[in-house]
């Protein structure tokens, strides 16, 4: 337990920063899987609507030092291809 009043407030700043990364990853993934669902159900239109919703989202996710900029780079490229290949 926190004793100090500066480590209340670091406890406090933490807990907010997680609740707030945790929405955004979920917001992310929730994205991801959007898109990796109607290649899966091989609606290419579809795939192509949900991944244009998807880039900005994962774009934002990088903005904000939630993932590494590799990483969106990977996952767009991927689903890109896989839209692609339909």
């Amino acid at each position: 337990m926190a004793n100090s009043a500066q480590a209340r407030k670091r406890a406090r700043q933490a807990n907010k920063r997680h609740s707030r990364n945790q929405a955004q990853r979920s917001e992310m993934r929730t994205h991801i899987k959007k898109v990796a669902k109607a290649i899966a159900a091989g609606s290419k239109e579809a795939a192509t609507e949900a991944y244009k919703l998807a880039v900005p989202v994962i774009d934002n996710s990088v903005s904000k030092g939630l993932i590494h900029k590799n990483k969106a780079a990977r996952h767009k490229s991927r689903l890109n291809v896989q839209i692609k290949a339909l």
